[in-house]
């Protein structure tokens, strides 16, 4: 299958996209921001980094790019799109997800080892785990922390589409341990549909043992496995 890796100016994580959907298998696409389609791509992913300088704020300016036109489209039909730490930012900023994401609570820059539990495998993203499963994902960035009003958080909790949410090795709650403070801990949300998922852990960052953890492949592995059997999909959400 073929992963779309989005490339905008100031993305820094494309390549390490790439490595990991290499590892698993697959062949990786690079999408310039100016670019106006998907090149067929199966899955396309909007990697980390730096998009335009984060200027104005976190993904407000990588929204306008032509690129987001064709991802939009493509996500509107069905698409697989899987935004990574600025790609989360992205579609937040693009509306194609809900929430935002604010400064991290302690104010300071964030780069370290953290635990996710996987909250649903109703998701082409995580299909491939077990609800309750505990993943350690590095985190890298300084505006992580998730928020929404009460009302958009409810509706992710009463609906399945909160993906993963930080927690400490152990499956318990993470507490004051949080990289970022984001509200109910949650570190990636889906859109209605499932399709689309945000987060802000880096799982190309753990995608070989010898980086400190494999559990970043299990994600992608997910893809690939919904990708290939796409009809048992077809009905759940």
């Amino acid at each position: 299958m073929r992963f779309g890796i989005a490339v905008f100016p100031g993305t820094w994580s494309d390549r390490d996209c790439a490595r990991a959907v290499t590892l698993a298998g697959h062949e990786p696409v690079m999408l310039w921001h100016k670019d106006r389609d998907v090149k067929d791509a199966d899955c396309v992913i909007l990697p980390g980094g730096f998009s335009y300088g984060d200027y104005l704020r976190c993904g407000a300016v990588a929204r306008f790019a032509p690129l987001m036109d064709a991802v939009t489209e493509f996500a509107a039909h069905g698409g697989l799109v899987w935004g990574i730490c600025n790609g989360f930012q992205i579609l937040c900023e693009a509306h194609l997800l809900p929430g935002a994401l604010s400064r991290n609570q302690s104010l300071q820059f964030r780069c370290e080892p953290a635990y996710l539990r996987v909250e649903t495998t109703v998701s082409p993203f995580t299909s491939g785990c077990t609800q309750g499963d505990v993943l350690q994902i590095p985190v890298s960035h300084g505006e992580g922390r998730y928020v929404a009003d009460d009302e958009t958080l409810d509706m992710l909790e009463r609906d399945g589409r909160v993906a993963l949410r930080y927690v400490a090795a152990d499956g318990s709650a993470v507490g004051a341990r949080s990289p970022n403070g984001s509200m109910r801990d949650i570190a990636g949300v889906l859109n209605q549909g499932h399709n689309v998922l945000g987060m802000m852990p880096h799982p190309e960052r753990a995608s070989e043992a010898l980086l400190g953890s494999d559990d970043g492949m299990r994600l992608f592995e997910s893809v690939s496995h919904a990708v290939r059997h796409g009809d048992s999909f077809a009905n759940i959400w």
